[in-house]
């Protein structure tokens, strides 16, 4: 039984080597099933840029392969809209960041509707490369069932994806501003936002603490 909120927030938190982490989450999610009947598994590693989010998630999913399980990664940043809609209220506006910046209508079509109860498994990886701003191009690709979808990326909890399993990686406010870039600080009251608003914290399955990158912590 999935634990509440106020659960959540009193979790113990104990250290893990990354490759411990990897393996206990992969064990963990060879071992869930969607909570809709899908034919597929959805899960979310969440996580501000600083914290690196994809870079743990590449390591996850090959994880998952080796126990044979089928996977398809998904980044947040290939689902980003176009610079006329992000950028409408400047280039440094905060919560233009957390509001309109991610395609979230996109990800439902491409990606969380096709692998739904009724879905076809076909979804796209991407759609939008925000460095270029233009389409990617890239072509369609089909999960088989039984296999795992992991999306990366920032601000991913509170919007409603049917995600089976969540993982958070929590860097605190000092963390999170020392180890952003200095032309990108301009987004920490998004995540401040989001602390408030989402309480990720809470709301996640598991919770990674990564403080220190070489000294991880974990609710287990």
């Amino acid at each position: 039984m999935l634990r509440t909120m106020t659960d959540r927030a009193h979790r113990d938190i104990r250290p893990v080597t990354w490759p411990r982490l990897t393996d206990a989450v992969a064990d963990r999610l060879a071992a869930t099933a969607p909570h809709d009947g899908s034919p597929w598994l959805r899960a979310a590693i969440d996580g501000a840029p600083a914290a690196r989010p994809g870079r743990w998630a590449d390591d996850l999913a090959e994880a998952l392969r080796l126990r044979g399980r089928p996977v398809r990664r998904v980044s947040a940043g290939g689902f980003l809209r176009p610079a006329s809609l992000r950028l409408e209220h400047g280039h440094h506006d905060p919560d233009a960041y957390y509001d309109l910046w991610l395609d979230t209508g996109a990800l439902w079509r491409e990606v969380f509707g096709p692998l739904g109860p009724d879905g076809t498994g076909r979804i796209l990886p991407d759609l939008w490369d925000p460095v270029v701003d233009r389409a990617t191009r890239s072509p369609y690709v089909t999960l088989p069932p039984g296999g795992v979808l992991l999306l990366d990326g920032p601000l991913l909890l509170g919007r409603g994806f049917p995600l089976d399993l969540t993982v958070h990686l929590r860097l605190t406010p000092a963390a999170l501003a020392r180890r952003t870039p200095e032309d990108e600080r301009w987004t920490l009251p998004a995540f401040a936002r989001y602390e408030d608003e989402v309480r990720p914290e809470e709301t996640a399955d598991v919770v990674v603490r990564a403080d220190d990158p070489r000294h991880p912590a974990w609710t287990g």
